[in-house]
């Protein structure tokens, strides 16, 4: 029997390129936080859908992707901004998304949330009023928020997936919460006018 050559290393290897990535298991890794991201430029699940699987071909499509595992986070979250951008561009600026979301989730007679009916039309009340000021925020003040109270991730963990220091995301934080009590106290006085 005649021995076979050794293997030559593949012109990838030989170049010393990085190994391909595997982004289906990036996708998955990353795909509840960019989700809460989405929502909150969007603010309605199928659009999240449709979305984060232009993120995914994106991501998937690009050129060049960071080497280090570490900077996926922060750049899939500029990939998902931009492609969130490029989505209301493509369907227009004129809708208004929140009005749209809040539209859909009217509750029925046969919810149960609460038995009593008082305390279920104040509850909702509370939710819309909540709703309303998070969509006068600006886009960046309700990713903060959404990621801090929706998903409960401490500053560490958003200041690594977004790719910013603690001390700027506890910044981000106090201003986005600020703003967002004004918008509460703006939404009281306007009520109590009517």
């Amino acid at each position: 029997m005649t021995a076979l050559p050794p293997a030559r290393p593949s012109s990838n290897e030989a170049a010393g390129a990085p190994r391909p990535v595997d982004w289906r298991r990036v996708l998955l890794e990353n795909e509840r936080w960019l989700r809460t991201i989405l929502f909150a430029r969007l603010n309605n699940a199928d659009e999240v859908r449709e979305v984060l699987q232009e993120v995914a071909l994106a991501a998937v499509r690009s050129q060049s992707p960071p080497e280090d595992p570490e900077k996926y986070p922060p750049w899939l979250y500029r990939l998902a901004v931009r492609q969130a951008l490029l989505y209301r561009r493509k369907r227009g600026r004129s809708r208004n998304l929140t009005q749209r979301f809040g539209e859909l989730k009217q509750p029925s007679e046969s919810d149960s949330r609460d038995p009593d009916p008082l305390e279920w039309l104040l509850a909702d009340e509370r939710r819309q009023r909540v709703r309303e000021a998070m969509s006068r925020l600006r886009q960046r003040d309700a990713e903060m928020l959404m990621l801090k109270y929706v998903e409960n991730w401490s500053y560490r963990q958003i200041a690594a997936q977004l790719g910013v220091s603690e001390s700027a995301v506890e910044a981000r934080l106090h201003r986005a919460r600020g703003r967002l009590r004004e918008e509460l106290a703006t939404l009281e006085i306007t009520e109590t006018n009517l």
